[in-house]
């Protein structure tokens, strides 16, 4: 039975931010070591580069479709255990990878593995953040979440070593040893309640005022039926269309533009620089000119980035767009937790914030997928990536139309006046 992590002095919350980054940084990052592997997996079992975009939608699909279970389950049994089942999840999966005789094995490892992982951890260690935070939630949210973007940089270079050294079978049972180790063990630090450790959200001193954001809250029934829950689902689907096609289309768009496939790779590289830096250092911004104003403001700035992406022709003006786009991107994914926290308060998060993320399911199953077809008909790229911008475009408009609903948690506060 995990037993209760031990008080401490400095205000809890912040482990908490740090088991999240950890959690993300392990689950996250070893979805992104698929592509070292695939030349190790095509020589080996003569797999075709066409179906990895395939497995990537699938494991997007499920680690963003299965908050909708994780969420209430984190809610009703604690975060801390979804956690670690989650990344006991990714672990094994990237075991059995090494173990696999067939390249359909190894997908159905990774997919499901990781996918499953993933879905059972995220979402309920992202909730967890949100009730130790108010003053400074955006700023705790985009410290947590920057584990994906750090992730990104570190896990895929550490693999291609790993498979250097040690061969891509033992380098998956290495990664698998350690995702779970590394990823349990943060996990254990992770608590649902800043009250447990005698403090209100923010280290603030435990009374009446200081806990009662902390469960206070609307039912997950009752969430979904608003007209802000609603919007957000709206401006989230519409916009996760685009979001994830640079993630999929970026390398082969700048390769058939003369730029050397070693060199597009690089720009990957810049998107996760820029998520990095959004996450860690908008977040803090997102807190004092508004949080709703500030997602308005990174469906904009994705508007924008695509824009560029879609009029560029070199690797200068792609370098230009994968930093910005990786910005507002990372921006976007640190505030969105935190914004549904303001409105719908912290008693279900977990589970709120899971059902709005199967918007963003959907947009990662789909748009890349949409994205390849529409190249196929007319061997450009630029209708799906003006598309793309497009739909950020009307996904900042119903954001910002969203914002003039009242509050849920508003409207239960006067209730109770």
């Amino acid at each position: 039975m995990i037993t209760d992590p031990p008080k401490t002095r400095l205000f809890y919350g912040w482990f908490v931010v740090a088991a999240a980054f950890v959690v993300t940084f392990i689950g996250f990052g070893s979805a992104y070591t698929f592509s070292s592997f695939v030349d190790s997996l095509q020589r080996d079992f003569g797999a075709s580069r066409g179906s990895v975009s395939l497995v990537f939608s699938f494991a997007g699909f499920l680690y963003f479709g299965l908050g909708m279970i994780s969420g209430p389950l984190a809610d009703r049994w604690g975060a801390r255990n979804l956690g670690a089942l989650g990344m006991v999840l990714v672990g094994l999966g990237l075991g059995l990878a090494s173990q696999a005789q067939t390249i359909v094995q190894v997908y159905a490892a990774y997919s499901i593995g990781i996918g499953a992982g993933v879905g059972c951890a995220y979402v309920p260690t992202l909730g967890a953040v949100q009730r130790f935070f108010v003053k400074r939630r955006g700023f705790a949210s985009g410290l947590a979440v920057s584990g994906i973007g750090v992730g990104t940089l570190v896990m895929p270079p550490l693999a291609t070593w790993l498979i250097a050294t040690l061969g891509w079978r033992d380098a998956y049972l290495v990664l698998g040893i350690g995702a779970a180790a590394i990823g349990v063990g943060s996990s254990l630090l992770i608590a649902d309640d800043p009250r447990r450790f005698g403090t209100g959200p923010d280290g603030d001193p435990l009374d009446a005022r200081a806990a009662a954001p902390t469960r206070q809250g609307v039912s997950i029934r009752e969430a979904v039926r608003t007209a802000r829950f609603a919007g957000l689902y709206a401006a989230c689907l519409i916009s996760a269309f685009g979001v994830f096609v640079p993630f999929v289309h970026l390398v082969p768009y700048a390769v058939d533009h003369q730029v050397t496939p070693g060199v597009a790779v690089l720009l990957l590289g810049m998107i996760g620089i820029g998520s990095t830096a959004g996450r860690f250092f908008l977040g803090g911004i997102a807190d004092r000119v508004g949080r709703d104003t500030f997602l308005v403001a990174m469906y904009i700035g994705m508007a924008v980035s695509l824009a560029i992406w879609a009029g560029a022709g070199g690797f200068r003006s792609l370098a230009v767009f994968a930093l910005l786009f990786g910005l507002f991107y990372g921006g976007w994914v640190a505030i969105l937790p935190a914004v549904v926290t303001d409105h719908f308060g912290g008693r279900n998060v977990g589970g709120i914030i899971g059902i709005l993320y199967t918007s963003v399911a959907i947009g990662t199953l789909l748009g890349p997928s949409a994205a390849g077809f529409a190249f196929d008909i007319s061997h450009s790229y630029f209708i799906p990536v003006a598309i793309s911008a497009a739909a950020n475009a009307v996904a900042a408009l119903i954001a910002a139309a969203t914002m003039r609903s009242r509050s849920p948690v508003v409207s239960l506060a006067l209730n109770d006046l």
